[in-house]
């Protein structure tokens, strides 16, 4: 941003580096405990939600500690995103990819290996290259940091084959510590990530994947367009946004229709040309008020905090997925809304595209099983953040106040007696059939696997006729959610736990969730950036924020990279005349003081006037 940087090698204490550098007085949940491990020269696997700070965990002990930061980032976009902020701080960042003319290459990998860098990003193809390797080997290194891991694993969402080899850190560099992170990982993926990385003796940090800033809302299709312009009229005008659909052509089709309703819409999807996807990326970064609607190619690694909703046209193929793409929400910690509208037909196609997938059957399996924890969760009717902490092994003690289950409770019906047959039908048939058996069982099916294995001579053979067989499958998948049944072994066959043992005593009763009436019109809300302003205080709010647009406009670089809205909320609150008491507002640090502060201060003092 042509500015010299203001960061001092002689500024080692990540405590001094946080105030002064980023701008920021105090580390929040681990990131103090992951910064003292690396300082130590140890190794770290960090499991932390998007936007509970996972970047200053490496950022930080780069800096303080003698040499280069590497980090291995699996996209461009995220990459040019966060050494822009790099810069804009004062920190001396770069990055090595295919937009980087060979000249410039040169003059960085020059910098780099004259100690004149802090921070050096690539992608995970690039540092496998022998001529990289070589140039590292050269160079004194801080740290490896390998952002994005889940991607080492197979039976993760995001897989990436050159992921594989990062290995070879541990071999070729091996005192030099590595801190691996992702926002999104379950026990699984977290042994392989462990495992694949040679991180055995890494330390795990693991964070609340609670984000309580997101308020989730799940509701069945009933004219998915007319709910979705509902949503944003009523509730996210001139907000920015992503909008998900499982196909290319829903992307395209759903982009010409937000733009004809007066939406500002981009489309996104691996099938446009790359220079369309880096302008449209261009746009939703630099631009307020942007919707992507976009395939689950858009996303990961996008560093834009201040996205206010995420909406669903299709299921996600995993809780997983759908955690991952909400996660990208909200980043700010400011109030977002996460909305998936889901219907059957969702079903029906995630199931074919699994089927049809060149994956082993073991691997299709597991697709099934996730596939149907994401239904469970759309179906379930108690909070539906428990439920998804729960799936990721977290526990919230009480609902959250925040979910659509909890504002509004959903309508139920009471499924005591359909659950116990259900139960008794799987204790009966042995405890490995998969649902559609159980369920062909309890509608009184005579087909021929009934009659082979005897089930249509038992007692729970056609006692359920009073349900469909769709509604039957909501009750399994509800009773899977709630903790009554697992999903196991080869044939995905159903089996009891201990938890169903009061309700088949007839000690307890279970409410289902019915089949919801037509939504209601949401109350309109106030943009979520100014939801905790006064009236007095918009001037000044609108007036900053155009100091900001035009700031960042005239550097080149999207408007949080100047300041977030938080920092902004904290100028109006504190209401700063002075660069000392512009310094103590959340987010100003020296270099940004230097660099913005001026421009920021005239404005809070002809308001002052």
């Amino acid at each position: 941003m042509g500015s010299p940087a203001v960061y001092s090698a002689t500024m080692n204490s990540p405590q001094d580096i946080l105030e002064h550098v980023f701008g920021y007085t105090q580390f929040r949940g681990p990131q103090a405990e992951v910064i003292d491990t690396l300082m130590a020269g140890r190794d770290a696997l960090v499991l932390m939600p998007t936007g509970g700070g996972k970047s200053l965990c490496y950022q930080i002990p780069a800096l303080a500690r003698p040499g280069c930061g590497v980090v291995i980032s699996p996209l461009i976009a995220l990459m040019q995103d966060q050494v822009e902020a790099l810069q804009a701080a004062g920190v001396r960042a770069a990055f090595l990819n295919s937009s980087v003319a060979f000249d410039e290459a040169q003059d960085i990998e020059s910098a780099l290996l004259h100690g004149e860098l802090d921070l050096l990003y690539l992608a995970p193809e690039r540092l496998l290259q022998p001529r990289t390797l070589g140039l590292l080997q050269r160079a004194q290194l801080s740290l490896f940091a390998i952002d994005e891991a889940h991607c080492v694993s197979q039976w993760g969402h995001d897989f990436r084959a050159d992921y594989l080899q990062l290995n070879c850190l541990h071999e070729q560099f091996p005192n030099v510590p590595r801190i691996a992170l992702t926002a999104t990982a379950d026990q699984r993926t977290r042994a392989e990530i462990a495992t694949r990385l040679d991180l055995g003796d890494a330390r795990h940090f693991v964070s609340s994947f609670d984000r309580p800033n997101i308020q989730y809302r799940i509701a069945q299709k009933d004219n998915a367009r007319r709910q979705l312009l509902q949503f944003l009229q009523a509730e996210q005008q001139g907000n920015a946004g992503i909008v998900y659909c499982l196909s290319r052509a829903k992307v395209e089709n759903t982009a010409e229709w937000l733009n004809q309703q007066g939406f500002t819409a981009l489309p996104y999807h691996a099938g446009l040309p790359a220079a369309t996807r880096a302008e449209h990326q261009r746009r939703f970064l630099r631009e307020e008020g942007v919707i992507v609607v976009a395939t689950i190619a858009f996303g990961m690694g996008i560093d834009k905090p201040d996205v206010r909703f995420v909406a669903h046209m299709d299921l996600p193929k995993s809780v997983e997925a759908y955690y991952q793409e909400t996660g990208r929400a909200g980043r700010d910690g400011e109030p977002s809304t996460a909305l998936l509208l889901y219907g059957f037909e969702d079903v029906v196609k995630l199931g074919q595209m699994v089927e049809s997938s060149e994956g082993s059957e073991e691997h299709k399996r597991q697709e099934r099983a996730r596939l149907n924890a994401m239904l469970g969760l759309c179906e379930i009717t108690s909070c539906r953040r428990q439920a998804l902490l729960r799936y990721f092994a977290e526990e919230l003690p009480e609902p959250c106040g925040n979910c659509d289950t909890c504002l509004e409770p959903p309508q139920t019906w009471d499924a005591t007696e359909a659950a116990a047959k259900l139960l008794s039908c799987v204790y009966r048939t042995g405890q490995r059939f998969g649902a559609a058996h159980v369920i062909d069982v309890l509608r009184g099916s005579e087909n021929e696997k009934v009659r082979k294995f005897g089930h249509d001579q038992l007692s729970t053979h056609g006692i359920g006729t009073e349900l469909s067989a769709n509604e039957w499958r909501g009750v399994v998948r509800q009773l899977v959610v709630r903790g009554y049944l697992e999903v196991e072994g080869e044939f995905q066959g159903l089996r009891l736990t201990e938890a169903c043992r009061p309700l088949l005593r007839g000690e307890e009763t279970v409410q289902l969730r019915k089949l919801p009436p037509k939504a209601a019109r949401a109350e309109t809300r106030r943009s979520a950036a100014a939801a905790d302003l006064t009236p007095a205080d918009e001037p000044l709010w609108n007036a900053l924020r155009a100091c900001r647009k035009q700031l960042a406009d005239e550097h080149g670089v999207p408007p949080y990279v100047v300041f977030h809205d938080a920092t902004l909320r904290g100028m109006v609150s504190a209401r700063p005349q002075t660069r000392e008491e512009l310094l103590g507002v959340s987010g100003v640090g020296d270099s940004k003081l230097e660099r913005f502060g001026d421009a920021f201060l005239a404005v809070l003092r002809d308001f002052s006037e």
